[in-house]
C-alpha cells in the first residue's frame, strides 16, 4: 500500500534532482559503447589466443617500447596495464570527487547506501576467495582482492545487449557504487600489491603534482602545461613501485568540481570529464581487455585443469555468489539499521539484480590478478579464466532476474520520461520542490 504524501520514512533507491539523473544518462551512455567495444576487444583476443596463430598474439603483447635509460622499456601489455588504465582511474576520480562535492551524494543519506553496498560486495568476496585458499598454499592467497571489483562498462554492455530499461535510481546506484568500488580498489592495489617501495621517486612524484594541483585550483585547462606534469607524476610513481594507476586518482582529487563563480555552466571536473571518459571508455579500457583477457586455455591445462585450482574457483565463486551476497546483504543492513524503506517501484527482487549484476568483474580484477601472480603465469592464467567465466555467469543471472521485471522497468521509465508542459525537465523532478 502507497504511503500518504506527508509520509517522511527515509527512501533507499529514491530518484535523486533532475540535473543528477541527466548526467548520469549522459555518463551511462558512453560507458555503454565503452562496454560493447570492451566486450569486443576481449572476445578477439580470446579467439586469437586461442587459435593456430597464438604465437602472433603474444608477440605482440610482449612487444617493448619505450626509453630503457628511464626504466619505460615496457611491453604493450604494460603499457595497457600501467598508462592507459592511469586514464580510467583519472576518471572514476574525477567522478567520485564530484559525486561527493557536487552530486546527490553530498548528503550522507545519500551516499550511505552505495558505499556499504560497495564495502559489502568487496569484503564478501574476498572472504570467500579466503576460504577456497586458506590451505592452497605456493602464494595463492595474494589473489584475495581479485573478485573484489565491478566492472561498470561491462555491466552496462550486458544491460545494452538484453535491452533491461532500469529506472534512474537503480542505474545512478550501480554506477555509484562502481565508482566507490574502484577507488577501494585503487586503494587495495596502492597499500597492498606494491612489491618494493622506493620514497625517493614518491617524494620527487609530489612536486610535479602539486604543480598541477595549483594550476587545476587556478582553473588553468592549456593541456600543454598540465599533461607534461600529468606525464612526470606518473613516471615518477610508476618509478616508485607503487602501480602507476595510483597517479591517475592522486591528479583527479586535485582538480576542483566547483565553480569559482557561481553560474551556469561546468567546473573544471566535469570538464575533464567529458574530455577524458570516451578516451576512458572508447581506448584505454578495451586495449587492456585486449591485452588482458588473451588466455589460452589449452596453455592454461584445459578447462578441467583450471577449475580444480583454488584459485580459479575462488575468483568465480567471489564473483557469482561473494558479490550478490555482499551487496545485497549490506543493502538490506542499511534498511535494517536506518528503517528506511524502499523507494515506490522497487523492490528486493531489483535489488537482488543489481547484487547479481555487480559480479560482472573484469577490468579490474583481471589487472589485481597480474599484480598478485605475475602477468603470463600459469595462476594468472587460471585467474583470467575464472574472472572471465564468473563475469559471464553473473551477467547471465542478472539477464534472467532483470528481465523479469523488465515491463515494469519500461513502464517507470515512460513516466520519468514523460515532460507534459515541454519545459525540458520531466514531470517526476518537478512533483518534489528544489529537484528540478
Amino acid at each position: 500500500m502507497a504511503m500518504p504524501p506527508t509520509d517522511r520514512t527515509p527512501r533507499l533507491l529514491s530518484r535523486g534532482s533532475w540535473p543528477e539523473a541527466r548526467r548520469i544518462g549522459d555518463i551511462l551512455r558512453a560507458e555503454t559503447v565503452g562496454g560493447m567495444l570492451l566486450l569486443a576487444a576481449a572476445v578477439i583476443a580470446l579467439v586469437w589466443a586461442n587459435s593456430p596463430w597464438s604465437e602472433g598474439y603474444r608477440q605482440i603483447s610482449d612487444l617493448e617500447v619505450g626509453p630503457a635509460g628511464l626504466h619505460l622499456d615496457l611491453s604493450l601489455a604494460q603499457w595497457a596495464a600501467d598508462g592507459l588504465l592511469a586514464i580510467f582511474f583519472f576518471v572514476a576520480g574525477l567522478e567520485l570527487k564530484r559525486e561527493f562535492v557536487a552530486g546527490d551524494l553530498r548528503e550522507p543519506r545519500r551516499a550511505v547506501l552505495p558505499v556499504a553496498a560497495a564495502l559489502g560486495g568487496m569484503t564478501v568476496p574476498a572472504v570467500i576467495y579466503t576460504i577456497f585458499n586458506a590451505r592452497a598454499g605456493d602464494g595463492a592467497l595474494a589473489g584475495w582482492a581479485i573478485p573484489t571489483a565491478t566492472d561498470i562498462a561491462f555491466a552496462l554492455a550486458v544491460l545494452g545487449v538484453i535491452n533491461t530499461h532500469l529506472p534512474a535510481a537503480m542505474r545512478t546506484f550501480l554506477l555509484t557504487l562502481a565508482v566507490v568500488d574502484d577507488l577501494l580498489a585503487i586503494v587495495i592495489i596502492a597499500v597492498f600489491y606494491t612489491g618494493s617501495l622506493h620514497f625517493g621517486p614518491l617524494l620527487l612524484a609530489l612536486v610535479p603534482l602539486a604543480a598541477f594541483g595549483v594550476l587545476v585550483q587556478r582553473r588553468v585547462r592549456s593541456w600543454w602545461l598540465l599533461l607534461p606534469l600529468a606525464v612526470v607524476t606518473w613516471a615518477l610513481v610508476h618509478a616508485s613501485g607503487v602501480h602507476a594507476t595510483v597517479a591517475g586518482v592522486a591528479l583527479a582529487f586535485t582538480v576542483p568540481v566547483l565553480r569559482r563563480k557561481p553560474g551556469p555552466g561546468p567546473g573544471l571536473a566535469e570538464h575533464f570529464e567529458h574530455r577524458f571518459r570516451p578516451l576512458s571508455a572508447g581506448v584505454a579500457v578495451p586495449v587492456f581487455a585486449f591485452f588482458a583477457a588473451g588466455v589460452s586455455i589449452a596453455g592454461a591445462g584445459g578447462l578441467g585443469a583450471t577449475l580444480t585450482d583454488s584459485v580459479a574457483v575462488g575468483v568465480l565463486v567471489g564473483l557469482v555468489v561473494g558479490k550478490a551476497v555482499g551487496v545485497f546483504g549490506a543493502t538490506w543492513l542499511v534498511q535494517r539499521f536506518s528503517r528506511a524503506r524502499l523507494a515506490e517501484g522497487i523492490d528486493w527482487w531489483d535489488v537482488f539484480g543489481l547484487a547479481l549484476l555487480a559480479g560482472v568483474g573484469f577490468t579490474v580484477s583481471l589487472l589485481i590478478g597480474e599484480l598478485a601472480f605475475g602477468a603470463g603465469s600459469e595462476r594468472d592464467d587460471h585467474t583470467k579464466i575464472g574472472v572471465l567465466l564468473g563475469s559471464v555467469i553473473a551477467a547471465l543471472l542478472a539477464t534472467v532476474v532483470l528481465r523479469v521485471r523488465n515491463r515494469h522497468y519500461r513502464r517507470l521509465c515512460t513516466i520519468e520520461e514523460r515532460d507534459s508542459d515541454a519545459d525540458g525537465v520531466p514531470d517526476v523532478y518537478q512533483e518534489r520542490p528544489g529537484l528540478a
